[in-house]
C-alpha cells in the first residue's frame, strides 16, 4: 500500500468525523448536545458544545494538513516520460508507399422501361 493510499484512508475517515460532528451540532441549541442531559452528564451542555466546537476545528485542520500531504506524497506517474499511454512514434500515423488512385465512379444505372 502506497503513502498516497494510506493518505486517501486518513482523509476519508477524517471527513466522515466531521460529518457527524458537524451533524450533531445544532446552531440554535435545541440539537443532539443539549438532549444530552442536565449538567450533571459529559460537564453539562456548554462543556458538550465547546468540544463539539473544538472538535470541528481541530478535524477541519486536520483534514487541510493530511490533503497538502498527499499532494506532497503523490508520484505523478502519469506526467512521467517513460510512461506515456502512447508513444511518439505511435501517434503519427504510418506513411503509405504506394500510391492509390481513386475509384473510378460508376456510371448511373439506366432507367428500365417496360
Amino acid at each position: 500500500m502506497s503513502t498516497f493510499s494510506i493518505f486517501l484512508v486518513l482523509i476519508t475517515i477524517v471527513c466522515f468525523l466531521l460529518i457527524i460532528v458537524i451533524m450533531v451540532q445544532n446552531p440554535k441549541g435545541g440539537g443532539l448536545s443539549s438532549s444530552i442531559g442536565g449538567s450533571t452528564q459529559l460537564g453539562g451542555v456548554q462543556k458538550t458544545t465547546d468540544f463539539l466546537d473544538k472538535s470541528t476545528w481541530v478535524l477541519a485542520g486536520a483534514l487541510i494538513v493530511l490533503v497538502l500531504l498527499s499532494s506532497l506524497s503523490f508520484s505523478g506517474t502519469l506526467s512521467d516520460n517513460n510512461n506515456k499511454i502512447i508513444d511518439a512514434s505511435q501517434s503519427a500515423a504510418p506513411k503509405s508507399t504506394e500510391k492509390t488512385t481513386p475509384a473510378a465512379p460508376k456510371p448511373a444505372a439506366a432507367p428500365v422501361k417496360k
